[in-house]
């Protein structure tokens, strides 16, 4: 069975653990729930057919054919491989609040959701670069870590 049939099972992994799986700027961005600058994600140019699976625990969350150039200065996506694979909350840390959203199996963030996107969905998934690892198609994708 592939892992795009898997289901997504939340992990209980305590964040000193993926502390020690990561690089120190992933960490902060999955777990500290930080935001790397704007156009500085090699990501922003991927244009090739592909995956783009958490940075932490491996899950497949984006493909290429859901990608668009936002021009915000961030790899912008329309739409999920699986709405499942996506866990949202309110952001209230700033004062519009916003949709937060995150990996379902282990976490991480990942970014930040806008109704201003493309068509067919409308949606915009704002998504940090290090929170992501790109797959081209044609390669195994890794095994879920965790």
């Amino acid at each position: 069975m592939s892992q795009d049939n898997d289901p997504v099972k939340p992990l209980d992994k305590p964040h000193e653990e993926w502390r020690a799986l990561l690089e120190p700027d992933r960490f902060v961005v999955l777990f500290g729930e930080g935001t790397e600058r704007p156009w500085t994600s090699p990501l922003n140019a991927v244009k090739q057919a592909g995956t783009f699976i958490c940075a932490a625990c491996h899950l497949p969350l984006f493909e290429t054919t859901g990608k668009f150039d936002s021009g915000t200065g961030w790899p912008s996506f329309f739409q999920p491989i699986d709405p499942a694979r996506i866990a949202t909350k309110r952001d209230i840390r700033l004062p519009v609040p916003r949709t937060e959203y995150h990996c379902a199996r282990c976490g991480g963030h990942q970014g930040h959701v806008f109704d201003d996107g493309p068509a067919p969905t409308g949606q915009r998934f704002c998504n940090n670069g290090l929170a992501l690892v790109f797959v081209p198609s044609g390669e195994p994708l890794p095994p879920l870590r965790g």
